[in-house]
């Protein structure tokens, strides 16, 4: 694999324009090392609203162009895994139907193409919802559609999709432990 300034394999985090658990995703990304945050325009509008600061030693590409260039990063093996959470309805959507046209989406097909394992963490799991929005917690009622994408989304190679905050934690920590395997020297 190809190393990047002495950084080998990052995590790669997206994020979409959700609020549905915005504040748990950065906190968790502030418990990673090495990772680079791809921020959809979307997303750079919720950071704002929700008054987040990025972690300091996080690199951060934003979607500035068209050809959304930052997700070539993906072809030089410079990631283990991308998280994509929160992942918006519309991101899912997208995602399932091989729709690329975001930075986000671009990071999933790509992922995808190079066969770096992902995990999202969809928005619209469950026919009700509670979900936490700038003035408050409201109730949210996805749609069928929503419903159908997420579980046809399961249904991808090497994604893993998670439906609740603690999944998600247990999904990046069944990766790190995965990755620390790899890297231990193999005793012989």
């Amino acid at each position: 694999m190809s190393a990047d300034k002495g950084t080998y394999p990052r995590w790669a985090w997206a994020l979409t324009g959700s609020g549905h658990f915005f504040t748990e995703s950065i906190a968790l990304i502030q418990s990673l090392d090495a990772v680079d945050l791809f921020v959809s325009r979307a997303a750079d509008e919720v950071l704002r609203m929700y008054k987040q600061d990025l972690p300091k030693n996080t690199r951060i590409f934003k979607e500035t162009t068209a050809s959304s260039a930052p997700v070539g990063r993906f072809y030089e093996q410079l990631y283990h895994t991308l998280v994509v959470s929160p992942a918006s309805s519309n991101t899912v959507a997208k995602a399932v139907y091989g729709i690329s046209d975001t930075l986000v989406t671009n990071c999933f097909a790509q992922a995808g193409k190079c066969r770096v394992h992902a995990i999202v963490f969809a928005c619209d799991t469950a026919p009700e919802m509670i979900t936490m929005a700038p003035g408050g917690e409201y109730p949210v009622y996805p749609r069928r559609i929503d419903l159908e994408n997420t579980a046809r989304l399961k249904e991808f190679d090497d994604t893993t999709v998670v439906e609740s905050l603690a999944d998600l934690d247990a999904a990046i920590g069944a990766r790190r432990l995965l990755l620390a395997e790899r890297a231990a020297p193999v005793d012989g």
